[in-house]
């Protein structure tokens, strides 16, 4: 396999990433420095869900496996890139949105939501962003996908009362990545993703870094 291309989907970690209302906050510290200690070492605090990152289904259930469990394979395969930048404030990602993309859609496809909201971060807009129907996530569910992916900080309407996508994707043991970025910038087709979580035990969910590559 040739990469002739990547694209990184993250966004950087830092004090000032958003983070979902309630979330813990994430902090880096200076632990020791090459002057005073002789190398050079930072402390990090994030939550399970700061910046780019995937949710295991233990994320809404607490019979759910969680993170350390999920196989590999999951994070790690061929994608296709729906666009939906015409979506305005809390619209839904309907199945109008999607059936363009029916033949591209396999068993095991990753699916990336392009809404482009990424690029509101730091507004109030940022928070009422475009979700995907449960309509859609049954038919990504039915059509095999495993890991469905969008650049907005939930799949599910944030403030809303109901997580149709999160509650489906959670019970048939499947993943959600959110806060992911730069879908846009994935001018190719014949595209593989990668997104491996830490294997942090009993836990919802992980950062990842996150990628897109054009194979030859």
């Amino acid at each position: 396999m040739k990469v002739k291309k990547f694209v990184d989907l993250s966004w950087e970690v830092s004090e000032n990433s958003p983070i979902y209302p309630g979330d813990p906050e994430p902090k880096v510290t200076v632990a020791t420095t090459l002057e005073k200690e002789g190398y050079n070492l930072s402390g990090v605090y994030v939550g399970t869900q700061t910046g780019t990152h995937v949710d295991a289904p233990y994320h809404f259930s607490n019979e759910g496996e969680t993170i350390d469990h999920m196989e590999l394979d999951f994070f790690f395969g061929e994608a296709v890139v729906i666009r939906v930048t015409d979506k305005g404030e809390n619209e839904q990602i309907t199945m109008e949105d999607v059936m363009p993309y029916d033949e591209k859609i396999k068993d095991g496809t990753i699916v990336l939501f392009n809404t482009n909201w990424y690029k509101k971060r730091g507004t109030e807009e940022f928070f009422r962003h475009p979700y995907v129907s449960g309509e859609v996530a049954e038919y990504l569910v039915n059509k095999g996908v495993r890991f469905l992916c969008i650049d907005t900080i939930n799949a599910d309407q944030t403030g809303g009362t109901e997580f149709p996508v999160h509650d489906l994707f959670s019970e048939k043991r499947l993943m959600i990545g959110e806060n992911w970025a730069n879908f846009d910038q994935i001018d190719f087709e014949n595209v593989v993703v990668a997104a491996f979580p830490m294997k942090i035990v009993g836990t919802d969910g992980s950062p990842v870094r996150a990628v897109a590559m054009e194979i030859e």
